[in-house]
């Protein structure tokens, strides 16, 4: 049996603008790893 948990978070200003940055840079690496793959 599998189990899920969904979670809310309320972050305030500065986290959110640090979740946005780490996603952005997460987002970046990702694709720059697939790219250099498909060549």
């Amino acid at each position: 049996m599998l189990k899920a948990y969904k979670y809310r978070i309320y972050p305030n200003i500065e986290q959110a603008f640090l979740i946005e940055k780490h996603f952005g840079c997460s987002r970046f690496v990702f694709n720059w790893a697939l790219a250099l793959q498909n060549r």
